[in-house]
């Protein structure tokens, strides 16, 4: 009793490979589940190097594990996370840490966070990314809650996070539920990035007629260079390869409707209530909603016609505006969860350092990618920085890849293709880079019908104006 160094409790696909990642890192890791079939498995799983025991008893389970303790809940957000908080209560004692390692909306966090304090019990929420394989050979991870009771965390964290550059993709983010809302901005920004690759994807294939050949050889040649090189670009080229059992591409053979956890809309909602626009990350949530009227689709494609005129194509040219445009895009849907987060940090306490931000997210996680060295560095330059696209090196990237950008949207409206991913990465682009606005009408109008008053560019002060009807 009392010898093992952690504890999780759920050991499904999350729970039982974290929990291997533990034992095979050499500390001693307990799992829970009331699944005996589960319980069994990963026993069976196990072998002599870890030291693993997984039981269904939760009072045998919290006494295994050495104090303070500390155990992870990987089981569905929601009710089951209270559930399995409130089983464990009674067997804990004052100092010990529970870790909420599901994608848990950052108010629930906030809520645990202060009821369990008032018992003297340590909550954190932590996001972990990198899915299956990850959590069994790395993730990033992503934990908010009290800094000195990380300490007791850190040194297992550390050893089982991806590396990069010998540096451990985990760091304590800050206060409360900090960690499960930048996991929640990371799920925005995945969902913005999927969205560009798919409209690049369909911009290539119906727009610029590329066979399937030379689709997914651009990208395999862009996940070679530095500014494409991802995850998603990477898995992008090795599923437009996959061939289905009678010998075709299994791409080509794949429903367009689209499923969506919630977490995208998550950070569109938030952004919504700090007032921080993220087009992108909202254009790719409601792509995915679109996706679900596909009976209607079908119906409105015969009905809403335009017949676009057909004109020869340089493929070499297309592909490389086509990288500039998904770049560009990229770097903009980055900036937007970022500037949430940076936003999101003053309102909520949090402190982030969006430097140590852009380091977890360099490995492990699903948006890592070369570039997130680029913007580690723009926020070790400038702490601070309210958006990426204020540093100098990286507002000259963009502006490198503009023209390529704008020839791509061109061309996509030109065929009457759906790109409103790229579409708002240009619009947010140009707003951010126009030091006037023409909201000055509206602020015009509102004072019209609503005599909601106004400023003025000559003087100091809040106007009203009696229009002329």
């Amino acid at each position: 009793m009392n010898k093992f160094d952690f504890g999780i409790v759920g050991l499904g696909v999350m729970g039982r490979n974290l929990l291997l990642n533990i034992a095979s890192n050499k500390f001693a890791a307990a799992g829970l589940d009331l699944d005996t079939e589960k319980v069994n498995s990963l026993q069976q799983e196990a072998d002599a190097d870890h030291t693993i025991e997984a039981t269904t008893d939760v009072k045998h389970f919290v006494e295994l594990i050495q104090q303070p303790r500390a155990i992870m809940l990987l089981v569905p957000a929601g009710k089951p996370v209270d559930s399995a908080i409130a089983s464990l209560l009674p067997h804990l004692d004052k100092g010990d840490i529970i870790i909420d390692g599901g994608n848990t909306y950052f108010t629930d966090t906030d809520r645990r966070f202060i009821e369990l304090s008032e018992k003297g019990i340590h909550f954190f929420g932590m996001g972990i990314s990198g899915g299956e394989k990850g959590a069994r050979f790395g993730p990033a991870m992503m934990p908010g809650g009290d800094q000195k009771a990380y300490e007791r965390l850190r040194p297992i964290f550390e050893a089982i996070a991806a590396k990069v550059d010998g540096e451990p993709c985990v760091e304590y983010l800050g206060n409360g539920s900090a960690g499960n809302y930048v996991k929640m901005v990371h799920n925005g920004i995945e969902y913005g990035i999927m969205q560009l690759i798919s409209e690049i994807y369909d911009l290539m294939k119906r727009g610029y007629n590329l066979d399937d050949t030379t689709i997914q050889k651009t990208f395999d040649e862009w996940n070679q260079t530095h500014d494409l090189k991802s995850y998603l670009i990477e898995i992008t080229g090795k599923i437009l390869k996959q061939e289905d059992t009678d010998g075709g591409l299994l791409i080509n053979k794949i429903s367009d409707w689209a499923k969506s956890k919630g977490t995208g809309k998550w950070t569109s909602q938030n952004a919504m209530d700090l007032q921080v626009p993220v087009p992108t990350i909202d254009a790719a949530v409601f792509m995915r909603d679109m996706s679900k009227t596909k009976p209607e689709r079908i119906k409105a494609s015969e009905k809403l016609v335009w017949n676009s005129e057909t004109a020869d194509v340089n493929t070499s040219e297309a592909i490389a505006a086509l990288k500039s445009a998904l770049y560009l895009s990229i770097v903009v849907t980055y900036s937007q969860g970022l500037a949430q987060l940076h936003t999101a940090s003053k309102e909520y306490n949090y402190g982030l350092n969006l430097e140590t931000v852009a380091k977890i997210w360099r490995g492990g996680c699903i948006i890592r990618a070369s570039i997130l060295e680029d913007f580690r560095k723009a926020y070790g330059t400038k702490a601070g920085l309210p958006n990426l696209l204020l540093d100098a090196g990286i507002a000259s990237k963009l502006n490198e890849n503009q023209a390529g950008m704008r020839a791509v949207i061109q061309f996509a409206v030109q065929k009457g293709l759906p790109v409103a991913g790229l579409m708002n990465s240009l619009a947010y682009f140009d707003a951010y880079r126009s030091a006037n606005l023409p909201t000055n009408l509206i602020q015009a109008q509102r004072d019209f019908f609503g005599a909601h008053t106004y400023e003025r560019t000559d003087k100091e002060g809040v106007f009203h104006t009696q229009w002329a009807e």
